[in-house]
């Protein structure tokens, strides 16, 4: 098996690659984690269009805010239960008995304010929907539908871009919440809007 991995198709899911103990990842990615090394493996800058993971990605990494994303994905699952599947019609509809549920729930981030943040975002997006644009829509004309790859090196990848202040303003304006530049360009990461797999990365454009 080369150092790149062997690939096959698994029913019912995406490519999967069996990988070799040397094979070159991310340095950020947690060898001791398999949940960790699973989406850096398989979603991490893999252009997604799915409506729903669109939202819930958008959410999570505003969720994230002042901690690790490692934290937040360890909660993904917790997340999913709590709030409804991401139903964004459902969380729109979300009073304050729903939100002192969600503020007792250990299972995700007790914060009043990314709650909040997270039923205002339902019903900005419901606004986008009703207006006839959708996320994917949205967000991958800002790239002309395809995925900008860089080629940073360890230590060079950027917190922030001038594309990451602009969908970030725009998205303010819309009514979304904790969706700074910093937390966008997070999100532009984790969708595959860029691929800002290190060059040397198995699962860098230039390497696949």
């Amino acid at each position: 098996m080369s150092d790149h991995g062997a690939r096959f198709r698994l029913a019912g899911r995406a490519d999967v690659y069996f990988v070799s103990m040397t094979t070159h990842r991310c340095s950020w990615a947690n060898l001791a984690n398999p949940r960790y090394l699973d989406y850096h493996d398989h979603e991490w800058g893999v252009p997604c269009h799915d409506e729903r993971r669109l939202f819930e990605m958008l959410n999570l990494e505003g969720a994230q805010a002042g901690l690790s994303w490692e934290t937040i994905l360890n909660k993904r699952e917790s997340y999913r239960a709590a709030f409804d599947g991401w139903d964004a019609e459902k969380i729109a509809r979300y009073d304050e008995a729903k939100v002192a549920e969600l503020l007792a729930n250990p299972g995700i981030v007790r914060n009043r304010l990314k709650v909040a943040a997270a039923i205002s975002n339902a019903r900005a997006y419901l606004a986008m929907r009703a207006a006839g644009e959708t996320l994917d829509s949205y967000l991958w004309a800002y790239v002309g539908g395809r995925p900008l790859v860089a080629q940073w090196q360890d230590g060079e990848r950027p917190t922030k871009t001038a594309l990451s202040d602009r969908i970030s303003k725009d998205l303010a304006k819309r009514g979304f919440k904790f969706v700074g530049s910093t937390i966008v360009y997070a999100y532009m990461q984790g969708i595959g809007m860029v691929d800002d797999h290190d060059p040397r990365c198995f699962r860098h454009a230039g390497s696949r």
